[in-house]
């Protein structure tokens, strides 16, 4: 009788949320170093009405911003973010074997051990989307 053929392992699935305005080189780095990690990456972006009942406004129109993280080569699905709750929801969905996020968001969604493992990766350090909207109105940059 011949050997069983092979199967392919399931690709290792990463999930990660966020706005994403005014996307800069932090957003890039966050991207590849989970891609370095994981096979495949889904990125879930705010949505615009999202970010308003979290008190944010995005300088760029949700429409924009989904395409410029769909057009990073280290992404390979993006779906939008409605709400705080969906998080376990898309984890199963999409079978993620990690939620990560960046290390300001430490101890925020610890509880979602429970599903996948949870990494918070460091910052890209000397630059966020707040710091450069505040430059661009001429607000002098903390370092």
């Amino acid at each position: 009788m011949p050997a069983p053929a092979p199967t392919a392992a399931a690709p290792s699935v990463a999930i990660t949320y966020g706005t994403y305005d005014l996307f800069h080189i932090g957003h890039v780095n966050l991207f590849r170093r989970i891609k370095e990690r994981w096979d495949f990456l889904v990125v879930a972006v705010s949505t615009d009405e999202f970010n308003a009942a979290k008190g944010k406004r995005s300088a760029v129109p949700f429409a924009d911003r989904i395409e410029l993280v769909r057009a990073c080569r280290y992404v390979d699905l993006v779906i939008p973010e409605e709400s705080w709750e969906q998080k376990p929801r898309d984890i199963l969905h999409h079978g993620a074997r990690a939620f990560v996020m960046g290390d300001d968001w430490r101890g925020r969604f610890d509880e979602l051990q429970a599903l996948c493992e949870v990494v918070y990766l460091p910052r890209t350090q000397g630059v966020s989307s707040s710091a450069l909207k505040a430059h661009v109105r001429g607000v002098p940059i903390a370092s």
